[in-house]
């Protein structure tokens, strides 16, 4: 087993973690901490709530960077109790809003008061976790019509910001990943499919992240570093 590479802290970049008390989002953390400074947020420690723009805003004024990296690792798959509807009889608007809130609005709050921790003069990610279902190009099921379509709305508001974002930091790079299906308790209840682990995740969606370049960014990749289609 290969050993883990330590980077001294004064040579370390920073980075941001938003989600990071969850399955994916910590793991994620961890695996940022070998060569980065990590900083982690999450409703569940900090009451940092991605639906609320007052809690966004004040979590990340909070903060001095320029980061590195900011990853918004937050999303829901079952809110209220309500899990992805099966059929069209399951439909509803506070669903539907919930959903959009969540997994679609909640990002795009973070990427809205965290642009100015991202610097203008070098490199930069924004990454914000996607899901395959969300492409609407690969929809060949139907069904989880409010997650899918949050992921779709999430997908065109990154992909839309990045266009704007070039123009004032021409070497950020923003990104969606779809980490593949990961053993947390967000898949608890939909066994019978193969799993990563949420390290396993982690590693290759970092890896994914290194290996972009500006000309990609507003893209959707998968934790291969495949693009999905929208």
């Amino acid at each position: 087993m290969p050993a883990v590479r330590y980077v001294p802290v004064m040579d370390r970049k920073l980075a941001l973690v938003i989600g990071a008390s969850g399955g994916i989002g910590s793991a994620l953390a961890a695996a940022l901490d070998a060569d980065h400074t990590v900083t982690r947020l999450s409703r569940s420690r900090d009451g940092m709530d991605v639906t609320d723009e007052s809690s966004v805003c004040a979590a990340l004024d909070a903060l001095e960077g320029p980061y590195d990296l900011i990853f918004v690792a937050t999303g829901a798959l079952s809110i209220g109790g309500n899990g992805p509807e099966k059929s069209l009889k399951s439909v509803g608007l506070d669903g539907l809003s919930s959903q959009f809130a969540v997994n679609a609005v909640g990002p795009m709050l973070v990427l809205k008061h965290g642009l100015r921790l991202l610097p203008r003069d070098r490199r930069s990610v924004f990454a914000a976790l996607s899901a395959r279902v969300g492409s609407i190009g690969d929809n060949k099921t139907g069904g989880w019509y409010g997650y899918r379509a949050s992921k779709a709305a999430l997908n065109q508001l990154i992909h839309g910001a990045a266009v704007e974002v070039a123009r004032t930091h021409p070497k950020a790079i923003l990104a969606l990943l779809h980490p593949g299906t990961v053993d947390t308790e967000f898949t608890r209840n939909h066994p019978g499919r193969d799993k990563l682990s949420p390290s396993d995740s982690a590693t290759r969606l970092i890896s994914v992240l290194d290996g972009l370049v500006a000309d990609q960014s507003g893209g959707f990749f998968d934790y291969s570093g495949d693009r999905v289609p929208w």
